[in-house]
């Protein structure tokens, strides 16, 4: 089947450009929190004008260390408001901004800049610099550092490398900076639709990363039709957490400034929770894993309260996700599930929401697959979750879920613009005004993925009767048993980490005799059986292997796949002490598991499991 969406119909004056896009938002948009960080315990609003002047020194300030159109700038930094102001400042001196992880390592960076050639690094703060000075003598197209932060030159930098702070560099470009109208001429002129606007390199589950080549127009036409389809306006807050090195959140603030969404930074990851009570955002973008953990941080206060509160909350949810499943099917509710959702909304769940998000209209949910029973749960409690799905390589979005047609269990419909199709073993194939040019100096690796005009996503899928896009899984995790079956990992997980008891879950088995499931417990659960067992140990990790540990979570999954073919069903459970992380190489920066990490670094572990009669 292939679904086509209507091509964008041009109109006049409609942005071609990410230079476009910002001097539209000049032009449109004057208030007083365009942008707001927190420091010292307070939020610190900035409004539209002060952001342009900071755009246009730091863009100056870029000129002058001799920025040309065309040369690449390495963004090595974690999310805050200098990373947005120096993308823009280097996009209108017609440069390329490259964006880094701040979680990578010092080898992999160094592999980036040289790869794209960069010749200005742009660093956050002490650690990321700590990560440069003992690779300076492998990079020697660097010729200047800027740091976000307030940094001393280190006594052992090369004299050959020009190192300065972003407010130094900004000082340096304000007394030559254009009045805003010449700057906005200056804007829009220093890109055309086809210039390169970005090199992304992918997190990579496996080999070394490639550098993803986007055009000003592959992003402008994602972000206007991201506009058309999540219906943000200048009245909105967005909280940002996200790193603004993937392409998700970087177009998506390309759409944020376009319509006037005032954009609070996070202050960290762990630091949401309470970010959202202060902020009391109207929209949000996210991954899955971070419905998981609020959802489980309800349940866990909801279990500890206990009683009548445990019971009404369960009574209420049952209802409202059986609710919100009939809606999202398309049958009839009968009346008297109705009242009792809507009586379990008003007396328990409506409580939950004005808790932890009282004004938030949608979530947005990409990076990875969102289980139904996660989603259910929020809708529920009134905060629907809008799903989409795509690539960097597609700029990022493909489809896309709207408050207006909005499915559970897929990704929406194709976006303005693009075509999408399946292939006749299932992958699901792209092509449109967002798919990439193809990879930086890796000619062999491009045509591999675009073959006749059409991306190769290296997704599986289908379409549902009503045009919807249900991704099934990725086509290299698929893998086959011993027994010539084909198992595929991503659903079995999604229903897996849908239970609180279960943090992460891996399932293995690739040419061995059944699947099996890693799992990263929930330690309070592991400590209640410790407690209901009378469990004695000496250390924690004793626990891991305990019989009893082990038949409760076998358990669990038993009961959370009832539906599963014998031979997908997990038959046997390992579990680890840790989280999957970035940082211990597990994970890749967008949340995503290096499956080959995990077999290789639990080799031991795995292995075990067969070798078990």
């Amino acid at each position: 089947m292939q679904a086509t969406a209507a091509a964008p119909t041009p109109k006049a004056g409609q942005p071609r450009t990410i230079n476009e896009i910002f001097a539209q938002a000049i032009q449109n948009h004057r208030k007083d929190d365009a942008f707001a960080y927190k420091h010292n315990g307070e939020w610190i609003k900035v409004s539209h004008d002060v952001f342009v002047s900071q755009v246009r020194e730091a863009r100056e300030g870029f000129l002058k260390l001799g920025i040309k159109r065309g040369d690449r700038l390495g963004l090595l930094s974690e999310n805050r408001l200098e990373w947005t102001i120096t993308d823009l400042a280097m996009l209108s001196c017609g440069g390329i901004t490259v964006p880094i992880y701040a979680t990578q390592t010092p080898q992999q960076v160094t592999y980036i800049l040289n790869d794209c050639e960069a010749e200005v690094l742009c660093l956050s703060n002490a650690k990321q610099l700590g990560k440069v000075m003992g690779e300076l003598a492998n990079l020697p197209h660097i010729r200047a550092i800027v740091t976000l932060d307030q940094l001393q030159r280190p006594a052992e930098l090369p004299d050959r490398i020009t190192f300065l702070s972003f407010e130094k560099l900004r000082q340096t470009g304000s007394s030559t900076a254009a009045s805003t109208s010449d700057f906005l001429k200056e804007l829009v002129a220093a890109a055309n639709p086809d210039d390169l606007a970005t090199l992304i390199y992918t997190s990579g589950t496996t080999g070394e990363p490639k550098g993803v080549m986007l055009t000003h127009s592959n992003i402008t036409s994602n972000a206007l039709a991201g506009v058309e389809r999540i219906e943000c306006t200048a009245q909105d807050i967005a909280l940002s957490y996200l790193p603004l090195s993937h392409i998700y959140e970087r177009t998506v603030m390309y759409v944020f400034i376009f319509a006037g969404v005032s954009v609070y930074f996070a202050e960290s990851v762990d630091a949401i929770a309470a970010n959202l009570a202060e902020v009391k955002p109207t929209v949000m973008t996210s991954v899955p894993r971070i419905f998981e953990k609020i959802l489980a941080k309800i349940e866990t206060g909801v279990k500890e309260a206990g009683g009548l509160k445990a019971k009404m909350y369960a009574w209420a949810m049952k209802n409202g996700k059986e609710y919100a499943r009939m809606v999202n099917d398309g049958k009839p509710v009968p009346f008297f599930l109705k009242f009792q959702r809507d009586l379990g909304y008003s007396l328990v769940l409506s409580k939950i929401k004005n808790r932890i998000a009282p004004r938030v209209r949608f979530f947005s949910s990409g990076g990875a697959a969102l289980s139904e029973e996660i989603a259910y749960s929020f809708e529920a409690m009134g905060l629907p979750i809008l799903q989409g799905y795509g690539l960097t390589e597609t700029s990022p979005v493909i489809c896309g879920n709207s408050l207006q047609e909005n499915r559970y269990g897929t990704v929406g419909k194709p976006m303005r613009g693009v075509d999408v199709k399946i292939a006749e073993d299932g992958e699901i194939l792209a092509r449109g005004p967002n798919i990439m040019r193809g990879y930086y100096k890796r000619p062999e690796a491009t045509a591999e993925v675009m073959k006749d005009g059409w991306f190769h996503t290296g997704d599986i899928g289908h379409f549902d009767a009503d045009g919807y896009l249900k991704i099934t899984d990725r086509k290299k995790d698929l893998f086959k048993t011993s027994g010539g079956k084909y198992v595929a990992p991503q659903p079995i997980e999604n229903k897996l980490v849908a239970s609180h008891n279960i943090q992460q879950a891996i399932v293995i088995g690739n040419e061995r005799k059944f699947p099996a499931v890693i799992i990263v417990p929930d330690w309070d659960v592991i400590m209640e059986l410790v407690k209901t067992h009378g469990i004695k140990y000496k250390e924690r990790t004793e626990l891991l292997d305990h019989p009893k540990i082990l038949e409760y979570f076998q358990k669990e999954v038993d009961r959370l796949t009832p539906d599963l073919a014998s031979y997908e069903k997990p038959k046997k459970v390992v579990l680890l002490e840790q989280e999957l992380t970035i940082e211990g190489g597990e994970l890749t920066p967008t949340l995503k598991v290096k499956r080959r990490v995990v077999d290789l670094k639990y080799k031991d572990v795995i292995d075990k499991i067969y070798q078990e009669k």
